[in-house]
């Protein structure tokens, strides 16, 4: 195995970029990788699984604590190792190669490009409620099953889908001066639709019996789904366990908040800017998802908000201010956030296969900048199997319905994203004892407390999701572990 760098390499500045983003740009690519469709989605799920306002509200405060904890501490290893590749870099500067490579193999083969996927397909549904030919059930290419269970198709929604990634992946190809602007532009739109939605949510939605009935009741639970046999949100343990497995859908809505560290080698003053850029940017985008959860409960009672239709929360939030023209304007939100979105993600994650290619653990290609000092190439990789995730489509045979295989892979990678967010936070520790003589520009705030207590808490919701949600958790660990034999092969030759 390859020892860690022992040098001052790791923290030398990269040079072939070119430093194009400053403080203002750092905070959009963090705030706007985060703000995609989940906020106006998953907290119907969130709600049926709690069962209460006040709960509901608590685990969107768990997750922000999480989130903004992980993010400070991410400042230190930032400003340490301002490297291009970010998180793969801390991981194989603290621990070794491997454990940097298993994080970019599952980083490539569907943390960032299933999420892209996914991302693309929330663009293309909601463009269908403007453009009623852009539908699921409209196929180009009708459904090929290959199996039982699964399929390939081509339907308007997925060319839709497919075109969204091509574009912004050729735009990103086009200089870094593009997809600055892309995302700068979408990402301050996007964040006054959420402004705009919460303002609007509790200044003309305030819902009088809503609110009486939300938060008159704060704690009592009503509606929650079994998460397993005589276990109940009634008991201190029953609502422990369901926080636990709420946080797979708001984790996963605040989540790549991590990528602006995939881009150090383009940041001005990168000590510096990460992680004031870090901070700034979950700060701002965890204060807008509470309170747009506020503005939910002060539209709808906590049942409306468990049954919307599609799970659309954000929707019927505004449909019951603007009847008859709030699907029409929240589809035109969530598409302006989901290609901001999508803007972030490709522009952020072709520069972790960069470093990868560059320490021979990825395609050659990848570890080169074309004419407009970006790396193509792996752009490109990046983006064909990005397209590629989104045609094969799960089939139920009980009920003749399509699915979406990236979706599968989502819930499944969940567990293995939290391990590495744990691993990432305990390299803080590990560097101070390995390396206490490096640079270290910013030290992680409330060290050694607050990041102890975010390896505690990442640790006890993986714990759970692996008593509770087996099916769904220990998948994630496998697809990281088949990644051992890829390096291993790569190594030997």
């Amino acid at each position: 195995m390859l020892p860690a760098r022992t040098d001052d390499a790791a923290e030398a500045l990269d040079t072939e970029f070119t430093r194009g983003l400053g403080l203002f740009d750092s905070t959009m690519v963090v705030a706007g990788s985060m703000i995609g469709s989940g906020i106006f989605i998953v907290s119907a799920a969130m709600a049926r699984q709690v069962g209460s306002p006040g709960w509901l509200l608590m685990a969107w405060i768990v997750t922000g604590v999480l989130t903004v904890t992980a993010a400070l501490a991410y400042g230190e290893l930032a400003a340490m190792m301002p490297r291009a590749g970010g998180q793969y870099v801390y991981l194989r500067e603290a621990y070794s190669p491997l454990w940097g490579f298993l994080y970019g193999w599952t980083l490539f083969l569907v943390i960032q490009t299933g999420t892209i996927a996914a991302v693309a397909v929330a663009f293309a549904r909601y463009s269908g409620v403007l453009v009623p030919w852009i539908a699921e059930d409209r196929f180009l290419v009708p459904p090929l099953h290959l199996t039982p269970g699964y399929a390939f198709s081509l339907s308007t929604n997925q060319l839709v889908a497919v075109a969204m990634i091509a574009l912004l992946t050729w735009t990103n190809t086009r200089g870094l001066e593009y997809g600055k602007v892309v995302q700068n532009i979408f990402t301050t739109a996007k964040t006054g639709a959420l402004l705009g939605l919460i303002l609007v949510g509790l200044l003309l939605g305030w819902n009088a019996q809503a609110v009486g009935a939300n938060f008159g009741a704060f704690w009592e639970p009503r509606g929650a789904e079994p998460i397993a046999a005589g276990l109940s949100v009634a008991t201190a343990y029953g609502i422990f366990v369901a926080i636990c497995v709420a946080q797979t859908g708001s984790l996963f809505s605040a989540d790549a908040w991590n990528n602006i560290t995939f881009t150090a080698g383009e940041v001005k003053n990168p000590r510096r800017n990460i992680p004031l850029s870090l901070a700034f940017g979950t700060l701002i985008v965890i204060t807008l998802y509470v309170l747009a959860n506020v503005a939910y409960l002060a539209t709808l009672p906590l049942e409306a908000i468990q049954q919307a239709p599609a799970d659309r929360v954000a929707t019927s939030t505004l449909e019951a201010i603007f009847p008859g023209a709030g699907v029409a304007l929240m589809a035109l939100g969530i598409m302006v956030s989901t290609f901001g979105c999508n803007n972030g993600l490709i522009l952020a994650g072709a520069r972790a296969y960069y470093a990868m290619a560059r320490d021979r653990l990825f395609f050659a290609g990848a570890g080169r900048l074309n004419a407009a000092r970006v790396p193509a190439w792996g752009l490109a990789l990046q983006g064909a199997w990005a397209a590629f995730l989104v045609l094969p489509r799960t089939y139920d045979t009980a009920t003749g319905q399509y699915g979406n295989v990236y979706g599968n892979l989502l819930d499944y990678i969940i567990s293995a994203a939290l391990l590495f967010y744990i691993l990432t936070i305990a390299a803080v520790f590990r560097l101070r004892i390995t390396r206490p003589d490096a640079p270290r520009p910013y030290r992680a705030v409330g060290y050694p407390v607050l990041p102890a207590l975010y390896i505690a808490g990442a640790a006890a919701i993986l714990l759970v999701l692996l008593v509770y949600r087996p099916a769904t958790t220990w998948p994630g660990f496998l697809i990281m572990l088949l990644g051992v034999p890829v390096f291993l092969a790569m190594r030997r030759r």
